[in-house]
């Protein structure tokens, strides 16, 4: 009598357990893949929609092109570099054409290292009247500024994407648009409406962010986009990412 020959069973946890874990495998790394390519996909769409969006912020109210009615700014500071007429009446010896020094004093005659920067002209010629009291009796003095530099804090500084940063005098009722054109606009990259305004607020003591929108003023007209400066604006534009 022949026997039936024995079947060896290996337990159902041992079989399961290499297809569940080729499976589970499988399963994983088609999630991997698939997680890749979602996140590959976004990336240029965060990085388009980063690019695109203007950032917030408050903003000035807009000026017009041309004031209807302009009047004189805030007086003028005499600054490092600024060229000088001192006239003194009766006696044109003690007069002279003076630049002021980097240190921000003058020379003249009978007066050593007078200081200047910070002064309004008027301001000076009181002290050069004084000083000049203790040779010539009353003396009568004037300050005329004949090429301005200004103060830092009297200047416009405009530094970026644009063609040639500077630093430029304030004007009287200067507008955006007039900064701008004397740095000749925006460069080729420049992200302008992503462009900032920083001013100091003398009321409040700080310093404060503005925007401000260069593209929509200088390359679509847009009127609403023309703000006024002050004395000691800085206009920041960056450069756009591609």
């Amino acid at each position: 009598m022949t026997l039936p020959k024995a079947r060896a069973f290996l337990p159902l946890s041992l079989l399961g357990g290499g297809a569940h874990r080729g499976t589970a495998r499988g399963e994983n790394m088609r999630f991997v893949s698939v997680s890749r390519l979602l996140i590959g996909a976004s990336l240029p769409a965060v990085a388009l929609s980063g690019c695109a969006s203007a950032p917030s912020g408050p903003q000035l109210p807009p000026a017009s092109f041309v004031s209807t009615q302009e009047g004189p700014g805030e007086e003028y500071v005499i600054g490092p570099l600024d060229d000088l007429t001192i006239f003194v009446w009766r006696n044109p010896e003690l007069g002279a054409k003076v630049q002021v020094r980097p240190d921000g004093r003058i020379t003249t005659p009978l007066i050593t290292d007078m200081p200047a920067v910070g002064k309004t002209p008027k301001m000076l010629a009181d002290d050069i009247k004084l000083a000049l009291s203790q040779y010539i009796e009353n003396p009568l003095v004037s300050v005329i500024v004949n090429n301005f530099s200004g103060t830092f804090s009297q200047q416009v500084r405009i530094v970026g994407a644009t063609e040639k940063p500077a630093s430029i005098p304030y004007r009287a009722n200067m507008t955006l648009l007039d900064a701008m054109i004397a740095v000749g606009g925006l460069s080729e990259f420049a992200a302008g409406n992503r462009a900032r305004l920083v001013r100091f607020d003398k009321n409040s003591g700080k310093q404060k962010e503005y925007r401000v929108r260069l593209n929509d003023l200088l390359k679509r007209g847009d009127t609403k986009a023309n703000v006024m400066l002050a004395p000691g604006d800085v206009i920041i534009i960056p450069e756009s990412m591609f």
